[in-house]
């Protein structure tokens, strides 16, 4: 089965598809928002956003991660990875039995999950080889809503800025016109995510208005790009904390499974410094982060 990307045109390595693929491909809608997995905002951009505290309603609406949990999942992955002797007729090492809490662990850590999640990455197997949009790319999730998983291309570079584009969707304002604008994904609509500068000082989170991603990262879309602005000018953030992306990934809610099962992508948890922004559309980030997945040690 050909893999069939949710866009206006699915992309494919050959022009042969298989009659259930094709007709099913016809039915989709096409994807032009991601309201599914973004909280309640007016039709116009925000250009005001609230420094302080986030509200308890905000917390109903859309509650933060809590605790790092994402870094003690990895300590559990390295303490069965200490479990398990490289040499199966030798016994295991002493500190096989170590409390995984204690584990030190790198910052750069990758590892394989089972199931997408918010927050992870899809990485494009040699299956995926040829097909042009999507070779070798590194998909950030950054939702897994019931109408169907988004996320958007990390590294595919792009020669333009925003000024370049003539696109005042995401830069109204004039303050990001010379910033670079990043290939997301096939599907249109303008992103861009945000890192928080300061630790223990999440001025980010408190506005209220940018969904997180994982500890310290967060993305919006052209109706908080408004907020960024402001935040700028504030000096709560600056202009190397954002990265601005045309355009993103989409698939039904099955369309994804789908996919993962039929080996087109690996999925992989990560730590935030792994997609760090200034790591973001590095030409090595594919070949560096099966490095991290295929080492020995995580810790």
């Amino acid at each position: 089965m050909e893999p069939c990307f949710l866009s206006s045109n699915c992309i494919t390595k050959t022009t042969e598809l298989i009659p259930l693929v094709k007709s099913k491909l016809l039915a989709l809608p096409k994807k032009s928002s991601l309201l599914h997995s973004y909280k309640h905002v007016t039709s116009s951009s925000i250009t005001c956003c609230q420094m302080g505290s986030s509200s308890s309603r905000d917390e109903e609406i859309n509650p933060t991660l809590s605790g790092d949990w994402r870094s003690f999942r990895a300590k559990l992955v390295a303490a069965e990875k200490i479990s398990i002797p490289e040499n199966p007729t030798t016994s295991p090492p002493a500190s096989a039995d170590a409390d995984p809490q204690k584990l030190i662990i790198s910052d750069n850590w990758a590892h394989a999950i089972h199931e997408p999640e918010k927050g992870c990455l899809l990485i494009a197997t040699e299956k995926l080889d040829g097909v042009h949009i999507f070779e070798r790319t590194v998909v950030l999730m950054l939702a897994t809503g019931p109408i169907g998983p988004t996320g958007i291309i990390l590294n595919r570079p792009s020669l333009m800025s925003i000024k370049e584009t003539k696109s005042t969707v995401l830069d109204s304002s004039g303050t990001f016109l010379d910033r670079p604008l990043y290939f997301g994904g096939p599907l249109e609509q303008g992103l861009f995510l945000v890192k928080s500068p300061k630790e223990g000082d999440d001025g980010v989170s408190k506005s209220g208005v940018f969904d997180e991603v994982m500890k310290g990262l967060y993305y919006g879309t052209k109706e908080s790009v408004g907020c960024a602005a402001e935040m700028v000018k504030r000096n709560v953030i600056g202009l190397d904390d954002i990265k601005f992306f045309d355009g993103y990934c989409g698939w039904e809610k099955e369309q994804l499974q789908e996919e993962i099962r039929a080996g087109y992508w690996t999925v992989a948890a990560c730590s935030p410094s792994v997609i760090g922004l200034e790591y973001v559309n590095s030409g090595g980030m594919w070949e560096d982060i099966l490095g991290l997945m295929d080492s020995k040690k995580v810790w």
